[in-house]
Order: C-alpha cells, then structure tokens, then sequence
C-alpha cells in the first residue's frame, strides 16, 4: 500500500551479459511499474515484425505480479476475520451494560418521588409570597409618589423651578411606569406637561428682561474698563519717564546717584480677577449673569438647552447689530466713544458667558460675533478716516480705538485687523510730517551761508550743540567759541528731533512699548530720503568753491555723530534699553551726501592741483644733469597741500582729511604717470627721471610729516597712494629692468603698474650714449648694459601684449 502512495521511478538495471529480449522485457516492465506509455514498445513490435514477443513479454509482466496481488488479499482477508472477532466479543458487554442502566433506573424513580411532591407544595407557597411582596411594594409606591407630588408643589408656589422640575423628572423617569393606579397615571401625563410650560414661561419672561438691562450695563461696562486702560497707559508712561531718566544715569555714570524703579500695581484690570470672577464688582455696575444662568439651567432641565442656545445667540447678535448703528445726525467725533464702549462692553460680557456659562456659547460662535463687529468697526473707521481731514480729530479717534484694542485683547480678542486700519493711516500721518520736515529742511538749507557757527554764550553752546550731543569732548569751551560746522547742522537736528518726538508721541497713543522699530523705520527714510536728498541736491547745485566744499564736508561729519544721537534718542522715547538699540545700529544713514560732499571738495583741490602741474610742461626732459632740488611744479603742488592742511585740519575731522588728501595724492601721482604717457613728451632720459625721482621723493616726504596729525598707518596709506608714480620712476632706474617680468618680483614690487604703459613709456627713454658727443667712458657702457635690458623688456612686453 505504501507502494501505492508513494510511487517511485524504477529504473532497469541490465548486466552486460543480458539478451536483446531479456533486456525489452525489463524496460517493458520498468515503465509499466513507473506508470508511463507503453505506446512506444507495441509499435517497436509491430514494426520489428515481432508483436508475439510483445505480448509474451506482457503476459510475462502479468504472471509475475500475480503473487503480489495474492498476498496482499491474503492480509486484507485475516484483518476481517479479526474485525467480526472483535464485534462478537464487545456484543456481550453490551448486554452487561444494558442490564445495569435498567437497575439504576428503577432506584432512580423511587427515591425521586417524594422529592417532586415537597418540590410542589414548596412552588406554591413562594408564589403567595410573591403575591404579597408585591402588594406591599405598590402601596410604597403611591406614598412615595403622593409624597413626590406634595414637594412639587411647594418648589412651585416658592418659585423654586429648579427643585421643581428634579421632582417633576423624578417623578416621571420612576413612578410613570410603575403606578399602580390607573387614575393617578392619568393626572400624573395632564399635569406634568402643564408645569413643565408654566416654568418655561416664567423663565423666559426673566430672561427677557435681563436682556433689555444687560445692554444698558455693557455700555457703563465698556467706559469703565476703557477708563482703566488710560490709567493703565498712564502708569506706563510714567515707568517709562523714570526708566529713561535711570539709563541716561547709567550712560553717564552716576554710580553715586542710587535710583530705583517702581512698577505700580495695575489696580487688578486684568479681566479676571484671582477668585475666577469679572475684574468689575458686580455692586458696581450691576453686572448680574444670574438670571442668564437660571434660565440656561431651567432649560437644560426642560431638554431644551440647543434651542434655549440659539434664542440667546440670535437675541444677543441682533443687539450687536444694534448697536453697529452710527447717528448720521451726530458727528463721529462726538459719538466715538458711546459706539466703541458700547461694543466693549457687549464683548466683557460674552467673554464672562463664555468663561463662566458651560457650553451656553461655544468659542466658535464668540469668534464669529466678534469677526462681525471687528469687520463692521474697520468699515467705520475707513469710512470715517477717509472723511477726516484735521490730523488732531484723526488722532483723538485713533488713541480711544487703540485703547478699545488693549482693553479687549486682555480679554483674548484678536485685534490685529484693528491696529492694521490704525497702521495705514499712521503710514498716511508719518507721510505728512515727513512732508512738513522735507519743507522745513529745505528753508534751513537755503538759509546757510557754508560759514563756521559763532557762538558767545554758553546758552547757545548747551542749545546748539549739547542738546545733540554734538560734542568732541566734554570740557566745556572758552567762549565766544567757533563751531566747526555751520548753522545748518543744528536746524536740521531741531528739525528731526522733532519729527522723532511726534512719531513717538504717535505711535505710544498705541498702548505698547515696543514701537521703536517702526519709529526708526520713519526716521531712516527722514535720514536717507528727505535730508539725504536735499543735502545731495545741495551739494550738487549750491557749492561753488572749496571752502565751501570743506564747511560741508565738515557739516557730514558733524551729521554723523547726529545721527547716533537720533538712534538713541528715539530709542529713550520709546523705552528700549540703549544697547538694543546699539546692537540693532545700520550704517550711517547719510552716506551718500557724505560721499558727495567729500567727492566734491577732491574735486575741487583736484582742479587747484591741476592748475599747478601744467607746470609739467616746462620739465626739461632732456636734461644734461639731474635736478637735486626737483621740478617747479611740484614746490607749488606741496605749498598748495602745506596750505590746505592747516586750514582742513581746523574744521575737518581726521579720517575725512586722510580720505580727501589721499584722493588728491592719488590724482597727483596718476597726473606724472600720464604727462609721461602723453604726446607732448616725445623722449626723455634717466636725468630727467631722476628728477622725477626727487619730486616723488618730496611728496612722500609730505605724506609722511602727516603722521603726527593722523597716525603712522595713516601716513604710510597716504604714501602709498604714490604707488604708481613710485614704482614707475624705481622700474625706469633700475639696473635691471627686465625683473618686472618675474612675477614674484612684479608683485612685491610693481604691483601698481600697468604693462601696457610700461612699454609706451619705456620706449620714450632715451639713453645717454644716442647723444651726439656722448662721453665714451665706463659710464656709458653701463648705459649701454641697461637699455640692452630695456629693449629685452619692452620685446618680450609686447610679445604678451
């Protein structure tokens, strides 16, 4: 059987001596035991002519699994006889067990009997019992309900609604269903009903009434919580006085002077006061949410609380709508205050209710509310704005709508859609007075004379200059005292101060202490647009000389210490800390003017300059010896420079002195390196480059007598501003000329120069030994030796040009 199941593939195995038949009679059988077609061997046979062999071989097959089979019938057939062996003896257990089952049953029923009867006579005394029970139960029941009925209509004749719909429910949820008597059942579905409409009613009544008082009490409400937002902001201003008033004690060092600041209760407005109620006494005002609460909770009681819901949320929103009236018969100026306290006091309330009232309105429905009354609020303003013409209306409405806004956003409202209608027109404000300082600012300027401010009181110093801090030094000065600048620079620091105080004075009518970036936003573009500008413009029309050119260049420098001023004093009035401000400090807001102003008076000195260097064209550029003493036109460029330094150094401060004489050193230097680039300079020899040498050699000089003005490093970047002409002139006279083309050496060296004048220049040069009666000494073949080297140079230039 295990054959069967697992069939395995047999395989012939034929030993070398097997005939031909013996060995198709083994793959015959293999393949019928592996289960495959035997096909292939009948149609072998018939086409081999020998289908006898064939079916031999079958009936061969056939014969040999006869024994199998036999045995195996033969061990299926003693199974049986076993099986039917088996059977016989269990038959008579059987009977055994039979007989046994019938004696426990006859034992069974006759202990059972007297048991069932006890167990009847035990049945029918329970069910009386029962009777009984419930009997007794149904009388407690009608007591208990009479007694139910009774306290009903006590709660109602005291007006007690509450206890009396508990009893009302009670009696309902557990004595409806379970009274016994019918007629009771029948007053109890008639009357409860008519209770149930009869407390309805009364409490509808006092809700009603407690609508018609609570608007009332929401305007008294909104002016008083108004009222201590002002004080509020009072308190803050006062802090912030005494707060300035200790930095600027810090700044100067007092640390004698011992101060301290005193940050005064805010007088509990916060809303919510410690034990959870509104911060306004109920004595006070009348603030009673009672009746609201009573007829929310009666109606709870009643099932009725969605609808009870939206009864209050329509009634209270057709009240705001109410009160977005705004009398056309009444200006707004004087009707402000009424409209905004009102709508103040309308949304304490909700807050209150929302707070303190469960779930009688959700946020989300206090939030629409107020998202339509801050949308109906901005139209009002917009609208009434637009109409406003006088700035001081403008700002009385916008300083009580900026208090409406600190006083509700203590209560969690969002008032940002409020202060930004506030924010554009305080852009509108800042625009007029940077309008009125752009007027005020061009009057000042046209009125200055570009002369040094005279002053003889000290009075007139304190006014002028130590109200700006303007000072170099705090020694005060002997008097009458000169001023480096001229009148202009005060006018137009009394001209911003001003403008920093009303913007200041502007923006705190917000409520807030951190305004000073948008107040310094105002103040840059007053700086970088209005004086700027109308500096520049000045610079650029009015000037005409170097004096004037130098007292406005000193007028930047003065502006510059200004404009630190205006930083820090805009950042006291608006009560930051001075390093914030610091560390929040741009560039100088100038620049510009400043720039002009400099570029200005070097262009000025540049055209003096370039008066006393046409004295270049009396160079001798063939000259038979060197000048020891150099050329005439630089004596006078060095007085000219002499002369202007005393006379800068008065007025101008250091680093623009450097800035302005190392443009003009610069232009000198250029100016030398282009006369031997122009075509007046047809050849010229080592003489006269050696004259050259020595003018440089005195510039420089001047340039570094500057040191004790302004500092070494100052005089070394003032001569180096000669870089060019000095390199040129050490390039012309070296013994070996063609290291320019080593880069190391061009770069420590000759970093300054152009290749492509270098060779224009190179070729100009013209050696001593081209002269007619040139000496024919040693001299000359060294003369010889270095213009070889030049003429190397000036090849191998413009073969990279």
């Amino acid at each position: 059987m295990n054959t069967s199941k697992m069939r395995r593939k047999v395989v012939p195995a034929v030993e070398n001596g097997d005939s031909a038949d013996k060995f198709d009679q083994v793959l015959l059988s293999a393949a019928i035991c592996n289960g495959e077609d035997v096909g292939p061997f009948v149609r072998k046979g018939f086409a081999s002519g020998k289908p006898e062999t064939v079916l031999l071989h079958l009936r061969h097959f056939a014969r040999s699994k006869e024994s199998e089979i036999e045995d195996v019938c033969r061990a299926h057939y003693e199974d049986f006889i076993t099986a039917v062996d088996d059977l016989r003896s269990l038959l008579s257990d059987v009977d055994s067990l039979k007989s046994s089952l019938s004696n426990s049953n006859s034992q069974l029923q006759s202990v059972a009997v007297p048991l069932l009867t006890t167990l009847d006579s035990f049945v029918e005394a329970r069910n009386k019992c029962k009777n009984i029970t419930l009997a007794i139960q149904s009388l407690r029941t009608c007591v208990q309900l009479v007694e139910l009925c009774s306290r009903a209509n006590r709660h109602l004749s005291e007006n007690n609604f509450y206890m009396a719909l508990k009893c009302v429910d009670s009696i309902e949820r557990e004595f409806m269903n379970k009274t016994p008597s019918t007629t009771l059942r029948r007053m109890l579905e008639k009357q409860i009903p008519a209770i149930r409409s009869h407390i309805e009613r009364r409490i509808t009544k006092e809700f009603g009434d407690w609508l018609v008082e609570i608007r009332v009490v929401s305007r008294n409400l909104g002016q008083l919580a108004i009222g201590q937002a002002s004080a509020s902001r009072q308190r803050e201003e006062e802090l912030r006085i005494k707060q300035r008033q200790a930095e600027e004690q810090s700044r100067l060092s007092l640390r004698d002077c011992v101060y301290a600041l005193e940050e005064e209760d805010d007088d509990g407005f916060n809303g919510i006061s410690d034990d959870g109620k509104d911060g306004y006494s109920n004595g006070m005002l009348g603030f009673d949410l009672t009746p609201l609460y009573r007829a929310y909770h009666i109606n709870q009681t009643l099932g009725l609380e969605d609808r009870f819901k939206k009864y209050y949320f329509e009634n209270r929103k057709l009240q705001l709508t109410s009160d977005f009236q705004v009398s056309s018969m009444t200006p707004f100026l004087e009707s402000h205050q009424t409209f905004f306290a009102q709508i103040a006091g309308f949304f304490i309330v909700e807050d209150r209710v929302l707070r303190t009232g469960g779930k009688l309105v959700s946020k989300m429905e206090v939030e629409n509310l107020w998202d339509t009354a801050m949308s109906k609020m901005c139209s009002v303003l917009e609208d009434q704005f637009s109409r406003m013409q006088t700035a001081n209306h403008l700002l009385l409405i916008k300083d009580y709508v900026s208090l409406l806004s600190v006083t509700l956003r203590r209560y969690g409202y969002p008032v940002e859609a409020l202060l930004d209608v506030l924010s554009k027109h305080r852009d509108k404000y800042h625009e007029l007075l940077l309008s009125d300082c752009r007027k005020q600012i061009t009057e000042a300027l046209a009125a200055d004379k570009f002369e040094q401010m005279y002053m003889k009181k000290e009075y007139e110093y304190s006014m002028n200059v130590l109200s700006f801090q303007l000072q170099t030094s705090n020694i005060m000065p002997a008097f009458p005292y000169v001023a480096p600048f001229s009148c202009t620079v005060p006018d137009c620091c009394r001209i911003v101060r001003s403008f920093i105080e009303d913007s200041v004075s502007f923006m705190s009518h917000g409520g807030q202490l951190d305004f000073y970036d948008v107040v310094k936003k105002y103040l840059d573009r007053l700086l970088t647009e209005v004086l700027d500008g109308a500096l520049l413009k000045l610079i650029n029309t009015s000037i005409g000389g170097v004096t004037q050119a130098m007292q406005m260049a000193a007028n930047m420098a003065v502006f510059e210490r200004a404009c630190d001023f205006f930083f820090r004093h805009a950042a006291q009035l608006s009560g930051i800390p001075l390093r914030m401000a610091e560390r929040g400090r741009r560039l100088f807001p100038l620049t510009k003017s400043r720039d002009a102003a400099e570029e200005m008076l070097s262009g000025l000195l540049k055209q003096k300059v370039d008066g006393f260097l046409l004295l270049i064209e009396n160079v001798n550029w063939m000259a038979d010896e060197p000048l020891q003493s150099g050329n005439e036109y630089v004596h006078e460029v060095i007085i000219f420079l002499e002369t202007l330094t005393s006379t800068a150094q008065q007025i101008l401060p250091v680093q623009v002195l450097k800035r302005v004489l190392q443009d003009v050193l610069f232009h000198i230097s250029e100016m030398i390196v282009g006369a031997l680039l122009g075509e007046s300079v047809k050849r010229f020899n080592v003489n006269a480059v050696m004259a050259l040498n020595v003018d440089i050699q005195m510039l420089e000089s001047f340039a570094e007598n500057q040191a004790p003005l302004l500092s070494e490093a100052d005089a070394g970047q003032l001569k180096a501003a000669l870089a060019e002409s000095r390199q040129l002139v050490n390039l012309l006279l070296s013994n070996h000329p063609e290291n320019f083309l080593n880069p190391v050496i061009r770069e420590r060296s000759y970093n300054a120069l152009d290749y492509r004048k270098v060779v224009t220049i190179s070729e100009k040069m013209k050696d001593q030994t081209d002269r007619l009666f040139a000496s024919f000494g040693t001299r000359g073949a060294k003369q010889n030796t270095k213009k070889k080297s030049l003429d190397a140079l000036i090849k191998r230039l413009k073969d990279v040009n």
